[in-house]
């Protein structure tokens, strides 16, 4: 098998800025489709977005539904008792902890604040990092690192590190800054805590900034490097309460940072980007246990019925350690109209760099709407 290795560099100048709002697109669009087919929202069965099936816990709604009375106050800008709840429930410092409008908020503010003059982010991989970097508002240099079809999209640790190492030495003055999403979106494969804490711990060494993207790490929680923070000034662990949680419209996200960083990400933040209705909403989402239980075993038996559903029906999809699979196809674009006339949204991936318009990927749904969309999937096979 090939080894990753370094696909491209890429110079990003301020005046290409502008013109990248257009090129990113992003799951869960269900009002465009709606439109389109001339019906209700709720209708459409959208497999875009990765959330929980479970939708919003009824202790969460319950919390929302308290907080309703206090809408007329401005909401705490220092998110003081989501920041306590979260450091209670991960055992680590409240002061390290920055909450946000989703974790894209904080995707964004980084790059700003830490200006690196080189960034290196895996490919395929979430499409806001480079998007923060384009937006940061200056010149800086994107290098690639290209992931493997043949080794399932893994990373290899000793080859990150050697690439973090070289650029560090060719840019010996400038910031160096890595992003790292654990589990990748969008190929679903995790890399163990051991091996991240390796590239953390030379990232440290090398005076790299290593951005960790955690927004799907409930689903393996021990495998999270949240704690590792307190240690470790040049690592930054991301959270998102979007996709285990359900709180996609509430936008609730927060990273762990070295004191000094939180300091100079909030000179740049808005305030109030987190609403009382958020803050509310996501104290109570992490005191709901039962919930947690119900989501694990939930996502377990569909994981089951779709690998087993996929194998059946001949559909090439890849080990996946998320809520969501990356499958392989003849025509994804064809396939993604298709479904599309049938009121179901998958994510067509031929915008990832690194793929092609071989791959979709699709969410964990409820087993009605799973045999559903396996259904319409061998449909359209057998129609290409």
């Amino acid at each position: 098998m090939r080894a990753s290795k370094v696909l491209s560099t890429e110079k990003i100048p301020v005046s290409n800025v502008l013109s990248l709002g257009s090129e990113v697109e992003h799951g869960g669009n269900i009002y465009r489709l709606a439109e389109e087919l001339n019906i209700p929202e709720s209708k459409v069965i959208d497999f875009s977005a990765s959330i929980n099936p479970l939708g919003v816990s009824e202790k969460v709604k319950a919390g929302i539904k308290n907080e309703l009375q206090n809408l007329h106050n401005y909401p705490d800008p220092d998110t003081k008792k989501l920041n306590e709840k979260i450091a209670q429930y991960h055992n680590i410092d409240s002061g390290i902890i920055l909450c946000s409008n989703g974790s894209t908020e904080l995707i964004c503010l980084i790059p700003r604040a830490l200006k690196p003059g080189t960034v290196l982010i895996p490919s395929p991989a979430f499409s806001e990092y480079e998007r923060a970097c384009r937006t940061a508002g200056y010149e800086l240099r994107v290098i690639s690192y290209e992931l493997k079809e043949e080794n399932n999209f893994d990373i290899n640790p000793d080859k990150f590190i050697k690439t973090m190492e070289r650029i560090r030495k060719n840019n010996p003055a400038a910031v160096c800054m890595t992003y790292l999403c654990n589990p990748n979106n969008p190929t679903g494969r995790l890399l163990r805590r051991a091996g991240v804490r390796k590239i953390a711990d030379a990232a440290k060494k090398i005076k790299c900034y290593l951005v960790v993207d955690e927004a799907f790490i409930d689903f393996h929680p021990e495998e999270s490097v949240i704690k590792d923070v307190q240690n470790n000034p040049y690592l930054i662990v991301l959270r998102s309460m979007t996709k285990f949680y359900a709180l996609t419209g509430l936008r609730i996200g927060y990273g762990v940072f070295s004191r000094s960083l939180i300091e100079e990400l909030k000179k740049l933040k808005e305030p109030w980007t987190v609403n009382s209705l958020g803050q509310k909403a996501a104290i109570a989402a992490l005191e709901d246990d039962e919930y947690a239980d119900k989501t694990f075993r939930l996502i377990k038996s569909e994981k089951e019925f779709l690998q087993d559903s996929f194998k059946e029906t001949g559909i090439k999809f890849y080990p996946s350690d998320a809520n969501f699979y990356l499958l392989k196809i003849n025509n994804n674009s064809l396939t993604c109209l298709k479904l599309r006339k049938k009121g179901i949204l998958v994510r067509d991936c031929s915008n990832f760099k690194g793929l092609d318009s071989s791959y979709i990927r699709i969410a964990v749904r409820s087993r009605r709407e799973n045999k559903i969309l396996i259904k319409a999937l061998k449909h359209a096979s057998n129609e290409l």
